[in-house]
């Protein structure tokens, strides 16, 4: 393909750009369009990956067929084979009449299946299926349909990844990648960032009649420098935001509007390299965080000793209770902590609650004692054994032999 042919390719679908890596994707979709083989175009969001497909398209004996493009990720999983496949009328609720899916509705013509990687792994084993053998099925139906189409996919993920996470079938994945066509990121063609920003910028300022925008020398060096993460999307948005807010700002000797450095940083979004939260070092140095980590401990080994207790009356052995750390506060915070460390006689709780301390007169046997908290706690909750359970910590199994033997 000579640079002639490229660039008009490149005027025919409103591409900007003369960057090696982008003239090889273009070069790649021209060749593999004559052939149905199954294309994989892959990069980062808002590179332009839906130029490919529609290149193909439009580049192959299938041009005068019908194409759709439909984005997976954005169909609910409940219904997205009813969109590729079509259903029967009563095959779920809400399916009035029979309806024909894209693969019965492009038959002859191209689908584009763009973010692959959100489709379901059911539907993936029916798109397995017509990519095999052109047969699919209807919601609903028994019956075995065909169809020929050519299906050009595209993802933003490494699907290879998602292979070994098992969230994408491995021989779909192959089978899709028949060829591959890797749209590049924008930070990997800084030479075409301000071809890009020139064309959206007069672009919108035709369209709605502002003055152009122009950069600065030192301007147009931010714009390269900035890793732009939504690629030529994001490029654009700035461009317009731009020619909108600073279009009228023209310069006294001609109608254009000149942007400097500090005017157009306004409009980039500040760099965020570190994404994953930061351990702070001051977390150690507040005293209200220390107290806030000693009562969270202590609540935590006052839980274990109240399991441990309940679980020594339950089985007669005497609790192993660890000693709580005694920690004193910071001076900054004046709340008191209770000292939980006291032991369990001087709780005055609900009476429903209480331990049922035995008074010192009366000398109970440790099975009377058992069956007794355990007939309170039942009655607490309506007879309900596998709540008494939870609350005792021993299980349903334990509480019914206890019943049993006190027949």
């Amino acid at each position: 393909m000579n640079n002639q042919d490229l660039q008009s390719l490149k005027n025919k679908y409103d591409i900007i750009g003369n960057d090696p890596a982008l003239n090889r994707a273009l070069e790649i979709a021209v060749a593999v369009a004559p052939t149905d083989i199954t294309v994989l175009v892959t990069g980062e969001s808002g590179v332009g990956k839906e130029n490919i497909p529609r290149i193909i398209h439009n580049s192959s004996p299938r041009k005068r067929g019908k194409y759709f493009a439909i984005n997976c990720g954005a169909i609910p999983e409940g219904t997205i084979d009813s969109e590729l496949f079509g259903h029967e009328k009563g095959s779920f609720t809400g399916a009035n009449e029979m309806r024909r899916g894209y693969f019965e509705e492009a038959d002859g013509g191209t689908i584009f299946l763009d973010e692959i990687a959100e489709m379901p792994l059911a539907s993936q084993a029916k798109l397995l299926r017509v990519l095999q053998s052109g047969e699919f099925i209807r919601v609903g139906s028994s019956k075995v349909l065909k169809t020929d189409v050519r299906v050009i996919a595209a993802t933003n993920v490494n699907l290879m990844h998602a292979v070994s996470k098992g969230k994408f079938r491995e021989d779909l994945y192959y089978r899709l990648n028949a060829v591959t066509v890797m749209m590049p990121s924008l930070r990997e063609r800084p030479g075409d960032i301000n071809l890009l920003f020139r064309k959206f910028a007069s672009d919108f300022s035709a369209k709605y009649g502002f003055s152009k925008v122009v950069l600065t020398e030192d301007a147009s060096i931010l714009l390269r420098k900035y890793r732009w993460p939504g690629n030529i999307r994001q490029l654009k948005n700035v461009a317009e935001a731009v020619s909108a807010m600073e279009s009228m700002k023209m310069s006294a000797a001609s109608d254009k509007c000149i942007i400097d450095v500090d005017v157009l940083s306004k409009y980039i979004p500040r760099e965020e390299p570190n994404l994953l939260p930061a351990k702070s070092s001051s977390y150690h140095d507040s005293p209200e965080s220390a107290a806030e980590r000693e009562a969270i401990i202590r609540s935590i080994l006052q839980l274990r000793q109240d399991v441990d207790y309940l679980k020594s009356v339950i089985t007669g052995q005497a609790p192993n209770l660890p000693q709580l750390p005694s920690i004193a506060p910071p001076e900054s915070v004046q709340a008191p902590m209770h000292d939980v460390s006291e032991g369990y006689d001087d709780i005055d709780e609900d009476p429903e609650e209480q331990d049922f301390d035995v008074p010192e007169t009366e000398v109970l046997s440790i099975k009377n004692s058992n069956m007794e908290l355990i007939e309170k706690v039942l009655r607490k909750h309506g007879g309900n054994r596998k709540a008494a359970a939870a609350e005792l910590g021993i299980s349903e199994r334990t509480i019914y032999r206890k019943l049993k033997q006190n027949k």
